[in-house]
Order: structure tokens, then sequence, then C-alpha cells
């Protein structure tokens, strides 16, 4: 594995300051697709606040500026938000599950900001043992991004659905088996491999707010 740095870091926000910054990145880019949402997204919301997310921070090194963020939901302590709007298979439903949102750049952030945020997403799903990334697409460009990335429609007949922490827009639900991630990548050639696989870079860190899988709690006491 060779190690490589990246021209920004990616951190777990570590106060309401870090968020604020978090939410101000949401604020502009998804405002400037979706111009309704701007003000809904420059403040946090509940799930922000929960034991069972992570926010992650993007800053660029040379400036400091906020510039990529992404949130990550465990169900280690209940239900996804996500799943208040569908049910999960139950083969699904029974494994660890994480639900990404938010997962944003400013624009004219290096190319590499969104791809590192799906790799730090990727990294923190494998380490508290999360088997199915779920994400929603509110679009079929989207759609074909994640597919690329290696999802596929949570419902066979891929239905839209409203959801409620997305302001009740109608997205496809995808998932992907973070489990198989690795061996489907290299066995279709996948362009990204050697940077998530097969890369280490320091500057992605993600450990600060791990949480320990629940039937690990006796062994960490």
């Amino acid at each position: 594995m060779t190690t490589s740095t990246l021209s920004f870091t990616i951190r777990p926000v570590a106060n309401g300051i870090d968020l604020r910054r978090a939410c101000e990145v949401r604020a502009e880019s998804y405002g400037h697709h979706v111009p309704g949402w701007r003000q809904s997204f420059i403040e946090p919301d509940t799930l922000d606040h929960d034991a069972s997310a992570t926010v992650l921070l993007c800053e660029d090194k040379n400036t400091g500026a906020a510039i990529g963020t992404a949130r990550i939901q465990t169900a280690q302590q209940g239900p996804l938000l996500i799943e208040r709007c569908i049910d999960v298979p139950a083969a699904m439903a029974r494994q660890g599950r994480a639900e990404i949102t938010r997962l944003s750049a400013v624009r004219g952030a290096d190319m590499l900001v969104k791809v590192a945020l799906w790799k730090a997403t990727y990294l923190y799903c494998q380490a508290t043992q999360s088997r199915w990334m779920i994400i929603g697409a509110r679009n079929e460009a989207l759609v074909r991004q994640y597919r690329r990335l290696g999802f596929q429609d949570v419902h066979p007949e891929g239905q839209m659905v409203p959801l409620r922490h997305a302001g009740g827009v109608m997205h496809r639900v995808l998932a992907m088996d973070t489990y198989a991630a690795e061996r489907n990548w290299l066995e279709r050639q996948h362009g990204l491999y050697d940077f998530v696989f097969e890369t280490y870079h320091p500057d992605i860190q993600i450990m600060d707010r791990l949480v320990v899988p629940a039937q690990f709690d006796a062994l960490a006491a």
C-alpha cells in the first residue's frame, strides 16, 4: 500500500463552530442545485446532534476554509432516519447499516474532495461493522454516479419515495454491500480502486468519533 497526501484534510467535527462550518458548505452546495434548501440547510438539524451520527468536515490545507462535508448515521442505536420513510429488506435490517447524507463540496473545490469523502464514509462503515451503506438519490444523474460506485436499488422496482429529512423531495434509495466492495471493484477494474483500497491517506482521519459496536461493549468495559 502506498501513502499519499491530499490538498485537504477530513475529520469529524469537534465542536459547534465546526458543525456550523459544515452546514455552510451544505447550504452553498445543495442551495446551488435546489435553491429552496439553502436556508433550511444553513442550521444544524436534530440528527447532527444525535449520538448515532458523525459529521465529517473537509478543510483546505492552504486556507483552512471548509470545502466539503458528509454525515454518517449508523443503526447501532436504532433505525436510520431513512427507515422512517422506507422498509428495508428483512435480511438487510438484521445487519449493520449506515445512512450517508449531506455529502457535498463547495464549487471550485479540489476534484478529489467528494471521492475522499466517500472513502471516509466507507472506512467509517468498515470500522463500525456497518455492512450496508444506504443513500438517497434525487435524480437520475446521481443514481448513475452511485451505481458506478457499486450501489443498487434497495427495492428492485426502483420506486421513488419522499424523504422527510430531505424536504419531502422524491428520492431513489440505493445501498451498497461494503463487505463486498473491494472485491467487486477489483473484479470490475474500477478506476478509483487504487485511491480507495491501495492508498493510505493520512489526511483522512475518522477515528475520533467512532462508536464501539454494541456487541463489543462488554469487552470494552
